[in-house]
């Protein structure tokens, strides 16, 4: 388990969006964290104090958490001084990033030295089976998205706090960086290799009471060329009942491809359930979740409300609104 409390590390993201890590963290544990390092040209900006690595020792940070995530998850050669320092100074390092932190050596080095831990959240902890697409007992939902980065974990986590507080039985199940270092656990599922990945939810969500819904944590886009075979497994692994749609409505292009459009609500409803069906024949759309973040209340609404009456599904923002209306939709 990392020790917390967190110095979240922006590094020098371009958008919002490539500190997502970190706005995760900083969205459903604030309390963990105690401050922000952004380096020269940072764009992200989680609204916390910023503060250097002797400010945030000084105020009791614990663990450095790198909470920027570039196109590739890299760790930049640029962050490598920042990171150094702190464990320097007594912080452990946490990273989801694709490349390791114990495969660096100054790191590593430094690390030994000062008596401290490398975490690299991204590497399987586990073997992972080969999926057989058996029917497991309990229910399963799953946010799929017309897009990455889009609020699927957002929709997922808003679900089960929603669920919780109507005394349903919930659990997120993590796969991926952010939502790991959200809850503590689950499959770093893009780190798996390919013939385990769809095994590796199947044992993320194993036989559950009758009345008990896991919350699978969505990731890429089936429309989007660099990421869809990781939703694919998360499709066929998680066998779900209910799928709920996940939505950016002010996107012009798939992210990170501007020659690729987005493609509709209507397409992503069409192929998830084709796809799903192929394990779970029952599954149904249930609800659609839009992330408005970038619009004016007013012209949120009006999103949602076009949007619903289009779809004919209920449609909401958990996370500006509340989850109520895609858990009653369950």
């Amino acid at each position: 388990m990392l020790k917390t409390p967190y110095l979240l590390f922006l590094g020098d993201a371009p958008d919002a969006l490539a500190a997502k890590v970190a706005q995760g963290i900083r969205d459903w544990r604030p309390e963990f964290c105690v401050g922000q390092l952004r380096l020269e040209g940072c764009k992200a900006d989680l609204g916390i104090p910023d503060m250097t690595i002797a400010q945030a020792r000084a105020a009791g940070a614990k663990t450095l958490v790198v909470g920027a995530a570039n196109r590739g998850g890299v760790i930049s050669p640029s962050w490598l001084a920042t990171l150094t320092e702190a464990a320097d100074a007594g912080m452990d390092i946490a990273s989801g990033l694709h490349n390791r932190l114990t495969a660096l050596p100054e790191l590593v080095g430094t690390a030994e030295k000062a008596g401290v831990q490398l975490f690299d959240v991204r590497v399987p902890q586990h073997d992972y089976p080969i999926a057989d697409g058996k029917k497991r007992a309990g229910k399963r939902c799953l946010a799929v998205g017309t897009d990455c980065s889009v609020g699927k974990m957002y929709t997922a986590l808003a679900m089960e706090r929603e669920m919780r507080a109507q005394g349903m039985k919930a659990t997120f199940r993590a796969t991926g960086q952010t939502g790991i270092l959200v809850t503590g656990s689950g499959v770093p599922l893009d780190a798996v290799v390919a013939d385990f990945m769809a095994g590796a939810v199947e044992w993320l969500s194993p036989d559950n009471e009758p009345d008990h819904w896991d919350l699978i944590e969505g990731q890429g886009s089936l429309f989007h060329p660099s990421f869809s075979g990781v939703t694919m497994a998360l499709i066929h692994g998680g066998q779900p009942d209910a799928l709920v749609l996940c939505h950016e409505p002010t996107r012009t292009h798939m992210r990170g491809l501007p020659h690729y459009s987005l493609p509709s609500l209507e397409a992503l409803r069409d192929l998830a359930l084709e796809t799903a069906r192929i394990v779970n024949p029952d599954v149904r759309v249930t609800g659609i979740s839009v992330n408005t973040a970038a619009l004016p209340d007013e012209e949120a609404r009006m999103c949602l409300e076009e949007i619903e009456a289009r779809m004919g599904i209920p449609t909401t923002d958990p996370f500006r609104n509340g989850a109520a209306r895609l858990v009653e939709a369950l």
